[in-house]
């Protein structure tokens, strides 16, 4: 057993750790698109202009109802589809492939803003409108009010939530195994079946997911006492 989860030739930790460094690395490229496209679908849901709100709701409810590994085939397989026909259209004979990393980026991305959208909705509705008064009656634009005095308070509002997102994410990861990316399911699936410890290799898998989670979780609780005490020096 020590043999097999040994560094060098003889061992497979460095081929789960490279899938420990695809996994963290597809969430944390994934976190910062969920959250801007989700700040744009909450800021269209909640718009003076129906259409923005029909879009909004069009978008969340579309990735919010398609189970997470189909929006996935969907974005792996669709778009390379799509693009190839594009292609083509200029340059018969390319044949063009879709990275499985930037297909996983999208389609998590875009599950996550679904639901980040909802948390940010929820948030910006928590905020008393004299907020939003008391910014325009000092003489603030749409956007000095904006900054200076409703995303301070959203980010305290939707912390909680925009972070059990997050733990959702990290596990999500574990998705795209399924187009090919080599994550820590990935690379102990095939450990796995090399070796036929299975059990070994998956509870090593789970232990790391755990581990990660756990990581996390210290670090967003970091992340709100900072917050508590900047809004506490205001």
């Amino acid at each position: 057993m020590w043999t097999l989860l040994s560094w060098g030739p003889q061992g497979w930790m460095d081929d789960i750790a490279y899938g420990v460094f695809i996994t963290v690395s597809l969430a944390l490229a994934t976190l910062p698109v969920g959250l801007a496209i989700g700040f744009l679908a909450s800021l269209a849901k909640q718009s003076d202009e129906p259409s923005l709100r029909l879009a909004g709701d069009i978008y969340t409810t579309i990735f919010r109802g398609l189970p997470e590994l189909l929006t996935l085939f969907l974005v792996f397989y669709g778009a390379q589809i799509g693009i190839q026909k594009a292609v083509q259209l200029f340059s018969p004979g390319t044949t063009v492939e879709v990275n499985s990393f930037i297909s996983g980026m999208v389609a998590l991305g875009a599950v996550f803003s679904a639901y980040a959208s909802e948390v940010f909705l929820s948030a910006f509705r928590a905020i008393p409108k004299g907020q939003y008064e008391g910014g325009y009656a000092i003489g603030l634009s749409n956007g000095q009010t904006m900054r200076l005095v409703v995303l301070p308070q959203l980010i305290r509002i939707a912390l909680p939530g925009l972070a059990n997102l997050w733990l959702i994410l990290l596990k999500d990861t574990a998705l795209v195994s399924a187009i090919g990316l080599t994550d820590i399911l990935r690379q102990a699936g095939v450990a796995a079946r090399v070796t036929k410890h299975a059990f070994l290799f998956f509870g090593v898998a789970t232990l790391i997911y755990l581990v990660l989670s756990i990581i996390s979780s210290f670090g967003i609780s970091a992340i709100e006492r900072a917050v508590s005490r900047q809004d506490a020096r205001r």
